[in-house]
């Protein structure tokens, strides 16, 4: 029975390697290893059709798509193996899609690393929490991270030389709408989709999984937070916000919103890591369809989304382990909105400002950038706006720096 159903997977896969694919800038540096590699990234962002596309690289690979109810009662996950080798011919490779459904799942993954198979896993986000894995699998791992459609991915995919205005309305769209594969290249309609998937990724991947007594609560608390991006929070303030009195239910919601990677927070720069860690965040959501269709506002906030994008991209890098990122205030309440650090070195600060027209704004956004590079001492100053591309010298009270200044759509284009 298993063979047979091994089989009729085969045929499916075949079709999914010949349909359209949208290559995705993801780093394979351990691709080639004996790592067991493990596809983590928000609900409905690609994993499964990833790790389908990756086995292009193997020249022998096999299949199996564990989220079939006919694979319900076997109890024998060896019958799985026997089956894989007798289709595939005995491959090094193999792709397990949706592994958490295989009861006891780590113990039979060892076994088949230990015996020498290069494996390829993807799973609910509820069942292969980025935290657990190290406690999951004994033998080496490497984490693929798969974040949805990035802005140059969309761009590439179009296969048609694009003019400046063509590359334009597609970062229009693509702030407002986000990069969700499914709406994206079946165009379906954003905010049904998006609203599903909100559900989805609340009440399966993390009520159910953590029992929670009052899922409205933490439904609330996602809303409040995704309505409210590029903002400052504290686990006692939100007590005081919502309809969560408690700060240390907050702060466990808080958790599982972040491990489902709906949403992540960025710390306030400090050199002591205590403030660090005990200091005000700043939250942020992984996609910006996700803000725009929960949003009660009749047309876009494009300052909150231009912000937002750039903190997903940081993001990215930070997952990736190149950098580690913060944001930056005084005092006098004067910020940056992203300080870049490479190992134990401040490398860039980074002003998001999507208009720049107003002068006030301006001297605001670049006074803050001035004292931060006096205080951090990092001269690598960035602004990120909608259409300025040039290099400027700057003067506040002595303190003189050089600042560039970057289109959006060029930053984005250079990732």
């Amino acid at each position: 029975m298993v063979k047979n159903l091994v089989n009729l997977q085969k045929q499916d896969l075949n079709q999914k390697l010949q349909n359209t694919y949208i290559s995705r800038a993801v780093n394979l540096t351990n691709t080639n290893s004996d790592l067991i590699k493990v596809i983590i990234g928000p609900r409905r962002a690609g994993k499964s059709y990833f790790g389908i596309h990756l086995l292009k690289q193997y020249p022998d690979y096999g299949y199996l798509n564990f989220d079939d109810d006919r694979l319900i009662g076997v109890s024998d996950s060896e019958d799985y193996l026997v089956s894989i080798n007798e289709v595939y011919s005995n491959p090094k490779t193999i792709l397990f899609d949706e592994i958490q459904n295989v009861p006891k799942w780590e113990l039979f993954v060892n076994r088949l690393q230990r015996r020498g198979y290069n494996l390829i896993l993807t799973g609910s986000n509820a069942n292969l929490l980025s935290s657990e894995l190290a406690t999951h699998l004994t033998g080496r791992h490497v984490k693929i991270y798969l974040f949805p459609l990035s802005y140059r991915e969309i761009v590439d995919s179009q296969n048609k030389d694009l003019t400046s205005y063509n590359k334009k309305e597609i970062l229009n769209t693509y702030l407002v709408n986000g990069g969700y594969p499914e709406p994206f290249v079946k165009e379906l309609n954003y905010k049904t989709y998006l609203s599903d998937l909100i559900n989805a990724t609340i009440y399966k991947d993390i009520v159910k999984r953590y029992k929670i007594r009052y899922p409205q609560k933490i439904f609330d608390l996602a809303v409040y937070l995704i309505s409210n991006v590029c903002s400052e929070f504290t686990c006692n303030s939100l007590s005081k916000l919502t309809n969560i009195k408690d700060s240390k239910t907050i702060d466990k919601y808080l958790s599982y919103l972040k491990e489902s990677l709906l949403l992540f927070s960025v710390p306030r720069f400090s050199y002591k890591i205590k403030e660090q860690i005990s200091g005000n965040k700043k939250i942020y959501c992984i996609d910006n369809g996700i803000i725009s269709n929960l949003s009660f506002k009749f047309s876009p906030d494009f300052g909150k989304l231009y912000e937002n994008l750039v903190a997903i991209e940081l993001k990215k890098r930070e997952l990736s382990g190149d950098i580690s990122f913060y944001f930056w205030k005084n005092i006098q309440n004067e910020e940056v909105d992203f300080v870049v650090k490479e190992n134990l070195k401040v490398k860039q600060l980074i002003q998001v400002c999507y208009d720049l027209s107003n002068k006030k704004t301006e001297d605001r956004e670049i006074r803050a950038l001035l004292k931060a590079s006096n205080d951090l001492k990092c001269d690598n100053l960035l602004i990120i706006t909608s259409n300025l591309e040039l290099e400027k010298e700057h003067t506040w009270y002595g303190i003189t720096r050089k600042i560039k200044y970057i289109s959006l759509l060029n930053w984005l284009l250079e990732k």
